[in-house]
């Protein structure tokens, strides 16, 4: 899938799994609260957010499992890697999707890990677990689009 390029905007990570794994219903860009230490181990472009994902703690949204690793140059006030980490979101967006996930069976699922505009940023996607031969079908679908470009191109020449 090719991303599409915004000005202002600096890439960390991406969890690039997530759309193998899951069927994204929607998207959402989220704040995320952090240290100094964080932001600046984020600067040098280290981070991960490959098993994260997000859970609602007493009406607030957490991201679970991402790392982000220590910042060499910090010293007594450097931060916890696997640390939980609050999302930043509106109090109705935070409602929507707190009753989506608990009454449809969703999941969010943190996609991208981005600087916009010097704010650190995570694209949130609303999503639902792929079965087996879901995946499967995504396989064999590709492995055919492959095929067929490479039958063609031999076609033209």
């Amino acid at each position: 899938m090719k991303q599409k390029i915004v000005p202002g905007q600096k890439i960390i990570c991406l969890n690039r799994k997530a759309s193998f794994n899951y069927f994204f219903l929607e998207l959402l860009e989220a704040g995320i609260v952090l240290k100094g230490s964080e932001v600046k181990s984020l600067r040098d472009g280290k981070g991960s957010i490959a098993d994260s994902y997000a859970v609602d703690n007493n009406g607030e949204l957490y991201l679970i499992n991402s790392h982000i690793p220590l910042y060499r140059q910090s010293s007594y006030n450097n931060h916890n890697p696997k640390g939980d980490r609050k999302l930043l979101l509106n109090r109705k967006e935070i409602n929507k999707l707190i009753g989506r996930i608990n009454q449809d069976g969703l999941t969010l699922i943190p996609t991208k890990l981005y600087f916009l505009k010097g704010k650190a940023k995570v694209e949130i996607a609303v999503a639902k677990g792929k079965k087996l031969y879901d995946k499967r079908q995504v396989k064999k679908t590709r492995d055919w689009n492959r095929e067929k470009a490479r039958l063609l191109s031999k076609n033209n020449k």
